[in-house]
């Protein structure tokens, strides 16, 4: 919940938005991305974003993490408000306190798996916390292939790699955006399970952009979206549930 006396979010919410507004254009040509959409993620669960194309899922995870600027309205990561942060503490706060794994991977590819995973420390300046980065790199079956490049790993270990970058620095929030989009039904099925398993067993918050109801359905909740609105959201998912949820959101 969001104590609206004080101004600052409660230490159960991990993130969240108050009222965000998102106007792209202006006159006719104005789109509302988002239109005044109120919602809390919290810590230690697993959260899916739904919609139609154009519902604003994307638009809303951007404008979370600090990649976007709302038109108005708030979001904040854990007590802390965006719009209260310059530039360098924006920057900070994303470095330190949240996680990002995306379609493409986005490794760098002269590095090492193990590089890659400690590069976001790396650049801060920071070892992190050794056995911390020691059980996710076993979490995700990783220990094997830490001293090979990009290159020389599959689609799915790629994949791995980037979900152990996100864990290792253990962000407050972790946002995921079709992290399962260039990967096949296996390879998927195994980052999905990773992710679940570092909420159950090592109390991450996730949460994750997707079109795929049976990527939902990993997930402990879902959040439906349209026309910039959350419109119904669904507890203990299942893909069967979630396309049917879906399907109405079209009629």
């Amino acid at each position: 919940m969001t104590d609206t006396s004080t101004g600052t979010a409660t230490a159960t919410i991990a993130a969240g938005a108050v009222d965000a507004t998102k106007i792209y254009g202006g006159g006719d040509s104005e789109v509302r991305a988002l239109d005044g959409v109120s919602v809390e993620f919290e810590r230690g669960h697993f959260t899916a974003i739904m919609g139609p194309s154009g519902s604003g899922k994307s638009t809303l995870m951007h404008c979370l993490a600090g990649l976007d600027a709302l038109t108005s309205g708030a979001v904040y990561i854990g007590t802390t408000y965006l719009a209260a942060l310059n530039d360098k503490q924006l920057t900070e706060l994303r470095r330190t306190e949240i996680g990002f794994v995306f379609q493409a991977y986005n490794l760098v590819p002269t590095l090492t798996a193990e590089e890659n995973i400690m590069l976001p420390l790396l650049l801060g300046g920071a070892k992190g916390d050794t056995e911390w980065i020691a059980r996710v790199i076993d979490t995700v079956g990783l220990r094997d292939r830490l001293k090979h490049r990009p290159s020389e790993l599959s689609g799915g270990q790629q994949q791995r790699v980037a979900v152990a970058r996100a864990l290792a620095s253990r962000p407050t929030i972790i946002f995921a955006d079709e992290p399962t989009g260039n990967l096949d039904s296996r390879s998927g099925a195994e980052i999905l399970e990773f992710m679940r398993l570092a909420v159950r067993e090592l109390g991450q918050t996730i949460v994750m952009v997707t079109h795929d109801p049976v990527a939902a359905s990993y997930s402990d909740r879902v959040i439906f979206l349209a026309d910039g609105k959350v419109v119904d959201e669904m507890r203990d998912p299942t893909s069967e549930r979630v396309l049917d949820r879906l399907k109405r959101l079209g009629d």
